[in-house]
């Protein structure tokens, strides 16, 4: 059996099979428990056999949060796709998604804001993991253009929309919400941040500010 299965993987997709069954782990037992051993045991594979895609452990976490945060930015990407043109649609829209993928990927998630942090991430990892950033940039400037959001520099509105909406999301998975109406809360947080950001005094849609 483990003759075959170390066959079936020769052509490449052993290191997907790897990080699938790593992010399985991390799920039901968090990353203490990932070993490239264990990993290789549950795939019927030689212990020696994920070395040649991963140098350790710690290239495997890497790996594991390069692959959540370009998960994570295609499913913020689609959620504009499907948003009408105003800021509120788009930022109700961005939050929600950026939530339910919360909710649903919390391990990995976790591991993917601690791994960025490392002075020794890979290049790429770090590259995946400001696609939020410019997402939100986007957002923001388009907003400001068409006179939904306060005029300024973007980081003074970016910093606490993301915080805002990363703080909640934190609460989220941590099961400590006050109240049974998660959808509702999620929308008063959403127009919570929606008044934040919007100009002092509103201009009409469409219109350039004045020079």
């Amino acid at each position: 059996m483990q003759t075959r299965q170390t066959r079936r993987y020769h052509h490449g997709d052993l290191r997907a099979a790897l990080l699938t069954r790593a992010e399985e782990t991390l799920r039901e037992k968090g990353p203490a428990a990932l070993s490239l051993r264990e990993l290789a045991r549950d795939l019927g594979v030689s212990h020696a056999a994920p070395s040649r895609h991963f140098k350790d452990k710690q290239a495997l976490l890497d790996a594991l949060a390069l692959v959540g945060f370009e998960r994570f930015g295609e499913t913020l990407a689609a959620s504009q796709e499907t948003a009408d043109e105003t800021f509120a649609d788009r930022l109700g829209a961005l939050a929600r998604s950026y939530v339910g993928f919360a909710t649903a990927n919390a391990e990995l998630l976790d591991l993917m804001f601690s791994i960025k942090h490392d002075p020794a991430a890979s290049a790429a990892l770090v590259a995946a993991s400001q696609n939020m950033g410019v997402l939100a940039t986007r957002l923001i400037e388009e907003g400001q253009r068409r006179g939904e959001v306060r005029e300024g520099p973007i980081e003074s509105i970016a910093l606490p929309l993301f915080t805002t909406l990363h703080g909640y999301a934190s609460i989220a998975v941590s099961g400590t919400l006050p109240t049974e109406t998660p959808d509702v809360d999620l929308e008063n947080v959403i127009a919570f941040t929606l008044r934040g950001s919007a100009p002092d005094t509103p201009r009409p849609v469409g219109r350039a500010p004045k020079p």
